[in-house]
Order: C-alpha cells, then sequence, then structure tokens
C-alpha cells in the first residue's frame, strides 16, 4: 500500500521563528530578512538584522538584505541600528534595491 507524505516544514513559522543565524561569522556574509515571516513582522526583521551584526567578527561587515514591504531601511532600520550599536564602532551604509523590491544596508563592524 502506498503511503503519502506531506511536508510540514513550515509549521514552525507559527512558533518560535529561526534566527538568520546561530554562529558567528569571521568573514563578511548577508543576512536573509525577505523570507516570508519578515513581510508582516517588522519587530522580527529589526530584531534578526542587529542579531546578524552581533554575529559579525570585527573588520567584517553583514549585508542586510529586507523585505520590500517595510520600503527604504532608512525608515526603520537605521534607528534600530543606532539604539543598539551607537556608542559601538558600527557603521551602516545604503547599498542598493534589489532587482525583487527589497533593500541591502551594508552593515560595517569595525
Amino acid at each position: 500500500m502506498a503511503s503519502h507524505s506531506h511536508d510540514h516544514g513550515d509549521d514552525h513559522a507559527h512558533g518560535e521563528t529561526e534566527p538568520v543565524t546561530d554562529q558567528n561569522h569571521d568573514n563578511s556574509w548577508s543576512a536573509n530578512l525577505e523570507k516570508p515571516q519578515y513581510e508582516d513582522d517588522l519587530s522580527l526583521l529589526k530584531r534578526h538584522g542587529i542579531e546578524a551584526v552581533e554575529h559579525t567578527t570585527s573588520g567584517h561587515h553583514v549585508n542586510l538584505v529586507t523585505h520590500k514591504a517595510h520600503g527604504h531601511p532608512e525608515g526603520f532600520l537605521y534607528d534600530a541600528l543606532d539604539d543598539r550599536f551607537g556608542d559601538e564602532d558600527v557603521e551602516w551604509e545604503y547599498i542598493e534595491q534589489c532587482g525583487c523590491g527589497g533593500h541591502v544596508v551594508r552593515v560595517h563592524v569595525n
């Protein structure tokens, strides 16, 4: 008798959301904040963006790729970064809008 399996891989989306990273990056990397869970949850996007910077080692950068639903990151991400890293040697710059509508902010950890 044949059995049918169903993929329930998205069940976690309604509970605890996976972080963008669970490791420190001793290199430059990109954090994907364009996934569907970020479209309706700006606070989650900001929290995971900050966590991505916290997991980037000195001398490197992380590209925060934000969801198009929130528009230009200057309106929501810059203040969050300044509140968390204002006293630290962290700098950010707007890079570009992606073809898909999202935005890229490069955060340098000096």
